[in-house]
């Protein structure tokens, strides 16, 4: 596995296009994953630093983890299939049991940002992208 961060957002109005780039952390290599635009903004909004009134969805599923004791491990794109990006969120429940649940990448992200959990790319994602 590479840990990657979240290098840019890109929103494009005028094409109505929203695009995320993950770079390694210790390497050059980078790709983009094309997001809507509600998930655009779900990653964008905690860092700038902005606070809804009231929870987000993100923030909600934040607070649920949070409540039932669970730590976010890790975010991992652990595969690309027919053009999409594939995602597991690893967790770590209060009895140190594993759990892995499938997600969107860029739901996995958003939550990730907001728990300050790393981010990974499974070496054969990069293999394909790069082959």
């Amino acid at each position: 596995m590479v840990e990657v961060e979240l290098s840019r957002i890109i929103i494009d109005e005028e094409k109505r296009e929203q695009v995320i780039v993950l770079k390694e952390k210790t390497g050059s290599r980078f790709f983009p994953i094309v997001i809507g635009i509600n998930e655009a903004i779900a990653i964008r909004v905690p860092l700038g630093g902005f606070a809804s009134p009231r929870p987000l969805t993100h923030d909600f599923i934040c607070s649920l983890i949070r409540t039932l004791e669970v730590r976010l491990e890790k975010v991992v794109i652990d595969k690309l299939v027919d053009n999409t990006f594939h995602a597991k969120l690893y967790l770590m429940t209060k009895d140190n049991e594993p759990k892995t649940i499938d997600t969107r990448p860029s739901d996995g992200i958003a939550l990730a940002v907001r728990m300050k959990s790393p981010l990974f790319v499974e070496e054969q994602v990069f293999d394909k992208l790069f082959q």
